[in-house]
């Protein structure tokens, strides 16, 4: 056999290898309910419940951070963050969090946030005009 043909094959087989391992972390998004009877880690899309408290302390215990979030179901749960509390964080339209249930409370390994856009105000301006 020749080597072209002999290194085309591992290239295949690593890229096998790859995609495999990147299918594993596409997951979809689950609501509170169910990340409570999953035992592995889900992603948990929601809004800010800016009624119930935040709670952040740097000088006590800077990567600890809890708020609490309500799901697409309207399910409201404590979310524990071990990790600082992100720049803007109320003004958050939407957060993803990933982790796991423990007890009555999300444990987020990883936050995402939507923002709302710096031009928002403009475009509605922009609309309001024509």
């Amino acid at each position: 056999m020749k080597k072209i043909y002999i290194i085309a094959g591992v290239l295949i087989l690593l890229g096998i290898g790859l995609l495999i391992s990147a299918a594993g972390d596409m997951s979809t998004y689950s609501t509170f309910r169910e990340a409570a009877r999953i035992e592995a880690k889900v992603k948990v899309v929601g809004k800010l419940a800016k009624d119930r408290e935040m709670y952040y302390n740097p000088t006590e215990d800077p990567n600890y951070f809890s708020f609490y979030v309500s799901d697409n179901e309207g399910e409201v749960r404590k979310v524990i963050l071990r990790g600082a509390k992100p720049q803007d964080f109320e003004l958050s339209e939407q957060i993803v969090v990933t982790g796991k249930m423990d007890g009555g409370d999300f444990l987020a390994s990883e936050l995402l946030m939507k923002c709302p856009s710096k031009y928002k105000d403009e475009e509605v301006f922009l609309q309001k005009e024509s």
